[in-house]
């Protein structure tokens, strides 16, 4: 069988550390490949559909997009950044031969730039160098490069991964050039394009072989349902054609392809036939499942299956129970939320769900706390109502020995804040590894860190640093049990009725701690309402009204003078909680709660352990 290189294709996919630019960078080769019409309202983050990635400003899913440039199409594949959704910057590799390496000027390689690269050098693609971000203050485009070229020498299994190309580059102003000094005024983007012509290898492909493809991506479409999305390795396919279908057991059925696309600018079109080489989308095959092989009615041979690194964290999803239960969601029940749940293992393959004893409980498992909060998210936006609980780390065995996951975490700190966050590191069992000051004021600093001790450190950081830090972590693998990490947090205040939070009871709560509500939210009993100065629960009652009497004893009588309240995010939720508390999640709203709500079986509870 004939092997010939396809001269009018390349397949790139797009890498890097989170905010390193990789959404806008795409924004700009697209305006700039002229598949928009001249009267049509182009936005930013173009490629970021989804109403969740816009709000966080990260890419979540891996998305297709494809232009012409010089009568090549460039199919353009842009990956989350982001570890926690790796399994989806796993999947998509397989479907590109080369790929841009984006790089922040100032920020430099970051975990994630290391995680993303070692995945690309693990399937051999060939990668350019983006030094984006330019126009940046404190851009420094030499020691950027210097720090990128150590980490290929980290990374690289092969002498000719150390030889790359440089591209330098301001993507939200749609400019890039071969020298750092030449692109503030080059007028476009077509340096890059001319050095991925130029780098990225066209695919080899064997187009008289039988058809096979691998199913990386999934798509959904009200008229023709699930819709599969991969790369063909070998062969032909013609829209309407019989196909064989390999399911991950290995199991083998026919099925029909009823309708083929090929990717251009930000849609699909409908073509009649692809073969080897084309990136594809394809329906007609209501159940299908990534990793899936799609292959020769005749001949199926199936592709090696996509693996995908464990899981590290893990939650339990429940039916709400508090007093408020059922009132906001539209889908509230055990079956509903099981549905949902089991729904997502067929796109989101680095999640695990299983049953538990409990028929209303269900716990999930995935790569990080962004991965399982994004999810939650998404089930609260659609209508969805339950309750979760504390993140906690899968530990192992290995040879008798328990081990639990750990991570590679980065930190850019002002100076003065450093010795409060490295106080608190130290409480976590971090251990510092490398610490470099840049000589103008802030540090760079490098720690190794059981997983469980960043959670709820993230949103501590951010406090202590007053916003102005940098952090990033990255699951480097497993190591034995670092021991016990003491308390991190204080008591909480919990309401002790049910009622309506009023100003005179908020007042009180105020004078003990910290509130997280405010006047008129209504309350229940084992409600979490605010946070104790002290380390032990208090339960108060906040919906206490003032006694009333005909006698004014001053004008400060008149109104009732709070402290705004702290509102915690999702994120922020699932950071503080305990392991008695859940977070009560509804499409209206997030409350925090005891386990259990009466404080009297709570004291009880606690005498008993």
């Amino acid at each position: 069988m004939q092997h010939k290189l396809r001269e009018d294709i390349r397949n790139v996919a797009i890498i890097a550390h989170v905010d390193h630019g990789k959404t806008t960078l795409v924004d700009g080769m697209l305006k700039q490949s002229n598949i928009f019409r001249k009267n049509e309202t182009v936005g930013n983050l173009i490629m970021d559909s989804n109403e969740l990635e816009r709000e966080k400003g990260i890419t979540i899913l891996a998305k297709n997009t494809a232009i012409i440039y010089k009568n090549v199409k460039i199919n353009i594949i842009d990956t989350p950044g982001h570890a926690d959704f790796g399994g989806e910057v796993e999947r998509v590799l397989n479907m590109a031969d080369g790929c841009l390496l984006l790089v922040d000027a100032v920020d430099g390689p970051m975990p994630q730039t290391r995680f993303v690269l070692s995945k690309a050098f693990e399937i051999g693609l060939k990668p350019i160098v983006v030094i984006n971000k330019l126009d940046r203050p404190n851009a420094r485009p030499a020691v950027i490069l210097e720090m990128t070229q150590d980490l290929f020498l980290d990374l690289a299994t092969d002498a000719e991964q150390l030889d790359f190309p440089v591209v330098y580059a301001i993507a939200r102003e749609g400019k890039a050039a071969l020298d750092p000094e030449k692109v503030a005024s080059s007028l476009d983007i077509s340096p890059l394009f001319d050095t991925i012509l130029k780098y990225v290898p066209a695919p080899m492909v064997q187009e008289d072989a039988h058809f096979q493809m691998l199913v990386t991506s999934l798509d959904y479409n009200n008229h023709l349902g699930r819709i599969g999305v991969g790369r063909i390795m070998r062969g032909q396919v013609k829209s309407g054609e019989t196909v064989s279908r390999i399911d991950r057991e290995g199991v083998i059925s026919r099925a029909k392809i009823s309708s083929l696309f090929t990717f251009q600018g930000l849609g699909k079109i409908e073509i009649e036939e692809a073969s080897a080489g084309d990136l594809i989308a394809f329906s007609g095959i209501s159940d299908i499942s990534i990793g899936e092989t799609i292959a020769d009615a005749e001949n199926p041979d199936a592709l090696p299956p996509i693996a995908v690194e464990e899981p590290t964290l893990q939650l339990t999803f429940g039916v709400n129970t508090s007093p408020f239960g059922g009132r906001e969601g539209t889908y509230s029940t055990s079956r509903q939320l099981r549905d949902r749940l089991y729904r997502e293992l067929q796109t989101n393959i680095a999640l695990r769900v299983q049953d538990t004893d409990s028929a209303d409980v269900f716990l999930v498992s995935g790569r990080g706390e962004l991965h399982l909060s994004i999810l939650i998210e998404m089930m609260r936006r659609e209508g969805y109502e339950f309750q979760v609980s504390r993140p906690e780390v899968i530990s192992k065995e290995i040879n008798g020995h328990k081990m639990e996951p750990v991570e590679h975490l980065i930190l850019d700190v002002e100076e003065e804040y450093e010795g409060p966050v490295i106080e608190q590191l130290g409480r976590r069992r971090a251990q510092m590894m490398k610490y470099n000051p840049d000589g103008k004021g802030r540090v760079r600093i490098e720690f190794s860190i059981p997983t469980r001790g960043l959670i709820g450190f993230r949103n501590l950081f951010l406090t202590l640093t007053r916003g102005g830090g940098v952090i990033a972590s990255l699951f480097t693998g497993y190591e034995p049990w670092y021991g016990d990490i003491g308390q991190v947090r204080n008591g909480v205040l919990v309401a002790s009725e049910d009622g309506m939070a009023t100003s005179y009871g908020l007042a009180n709560a105020q004078e003990r701690g910290q509130t997280f509500v405010e006047p008129g939210t209504p309350v229940y009993e084992g409600m979490i309402i605010g946070l104790y100065s002290r380390e032990s629960d208090l339960p108060v009652n906040i919906a206490k009204e003032k006694k009333l009497t005909n006698i004014r004893s001053s004008t400060s009588d008149i109104g009732v003078r709070l402290t705004p309240p702290i509102i915690l995010s999702l994120e922020q939720s699932l950071d503080f909680i305990e392991s008695d508390e859940l977070v009560e999640i509804t499409p209206k709203n997030i409350r925090l709660r005891k386990r259990v709500l009466n404080h009297g079986e709570r004291v009880k509870k606690l005498k008993n352990n």
